[in-house]
């Protein structure tokens, strides 16, 4: 067992951050660690590469207290860091579209104390790119001059999702979108999932190991996939489209909701039990005025939770179309929908390739236009309406 066990398919990457985690050693045992060691890392890679698994692997290889192995996953260092418990590590991550200056300015503070068990202080930001400059400024100077034993980790998609202040402060690592049998072979090994199952469910995830593994083991999640990559069929005009953009609006509504319905109770209750107002029918102004700011981050939450299920059904709308161009080309590679191969072969003869890849524009711009807060329902609405049929029978 180590570490980097589920750190799959990044062998460079993997060989970068192992002899950085020697090099941090060889600091601590009074060498120079010149050999590759910094104070600042920024991965990236593209959704489902493993960004926060390979961040958690690297800071866990720093806290391990195993003289002969460098991140052995078995020690208390190593156990403690992959479950997020270790009391040298601050996970940091939002639940909202962006971090809020608020948030950041008390990390800042916690990166100057030392650290209290290991030789390392590691500060690990997910979504690191959903700060706004003006976020991203005030942690830049924590980043300018850290403390000699604090590490930063960013997570984000790609270099240029962070301000150029920060980025040139950091040592990047690439991650690359694994093979589907690299994933398969986690989900074997890791989940007991039947070797079949993995691999088809990897396929269809585009190697997302997370995705993968919920469409591997969730009946529910397979069938609603199935059902986002029927509507192109399904639409023929733009009543349809219009029809079809609702469907799928109130379907991400519906599963953002059911992601953080019970949560946003337990947080209800837990904040009237704590200001000792639980059972009350009438708060007093103060507890009333933090109930609206917990309903506030909650109906944050529930926002992104919404553009993440669109997002994710955008991305497998891209996936089906980029199997209809691999018809349409005649490619020799596997489909990433195999198991819908005929409403794919029924696209690919309705249409041209020029005319499937406006369709791909057409879902990407949807995904722009949802990252820059567009109204969800307009966004999709047009995205439909770009993919229905033309009067001649094919599709604009």
């Amino acid at each position: 067992m180590s570490v980097w066990d589920d750190v799959v398919g990044q062998p460079q990457a993997v060989g970068v951050l192992r002899s950085a985690a020697a090099a941090a050693r060889e600091v601590l045992a009074g060498g120079t660690g010149s050999s590759g060691m910094t104070h600042a890392w920024l991965i990236t890679g593209p959704p489902g590469s493993g960004r926060s698994v390979a961040a958690r692997a690297f800071a866990a290889a720093l806290a391990c207290t195993d003289p002969a192995e460098i991140g052995c996953g078995r020690c208390h260092g190593c156990t403690t860091t992959l479950a997020g418990t270790h009391a040298d590590l601050q996970v940091i991550t939002t639940e909202r579209v962006s971090f809020k200056i608020e948030e950041i300015r008390p990390i800042v503070s916690d990166a100057q104390q030392a650290p209290s068990q290991g030789g390392w202080r590691v500060m690990l930001m997910e979504d690191a790119d959903r700060m706004v400059e003006r976020t991203s400024n005030v942690l830049l100077k924590a980043i300018e001059e850290p403390p000699p034993r604090t590490v930063w980790l960013l997570c984000a998609p790609s270099p240029q999702d962070l301000i150029p202040t920060i980025r040139s402060r950091c040592r990047i690592v690439s991650l690359r979108v694994p093979a589907p049998e690299d994933v398969a072979e986690l989900l074997v090994r890791r989940d007991g999932i039947d070797p079949r199952v993995a691999l088809t469910a990897a396929r269809a995830a585009q190697s997302h190991v997370g995705v993968a593994r919920r469409l591997a083991t969730d009946p529910q999640a397979r069938e609603r996939r199935r059902s986002i990559l029927t509507v192109p069929n399904r639409v023929r005009g733009v009543g349809d489209a219009v029809l079809a953009a609702a469907e799928l609006v109130e379907l991400a509504q519906a599963e953002g909701k059911a992601a953080t319905e019970e949560r946003d109770a337990v947080e209800r209750a837990e904040l009237l039990r704590t200001l000792g107002a639980e059972g009350e029918t009438r708060l007093p102004p103060n507890v009333r005025s933090q109930l609206r700011r917990l309903e506030e981050e909650q109906k944050s939450r529930a926002t992104r939770a919404q553009r993440d299920v669109l997002d994710r059904a955008m991305v497998d709308l891209l996936s089906l179309y980029r199997d209809v161009l691999v018809v349409q080309l005649g490619a020799d590679v596997a489909l990433v929908n195999a198991d819908l191969e005929a409403e794919v072969r029924s696209l690919a003869a309705d249409s041209t390739p020029e005319q499937t890849l406006q369709r791909m524009d057409a879902v990407a711009t949807a995904r722009t236009r949802l990252a820059a807060n567009v109204a969800p329902l307009l966004a999709v609405e047009a995205m439909m309406v770009g993919l229905r049929p033309q009067a001649d029978g094919t599709r604009l």
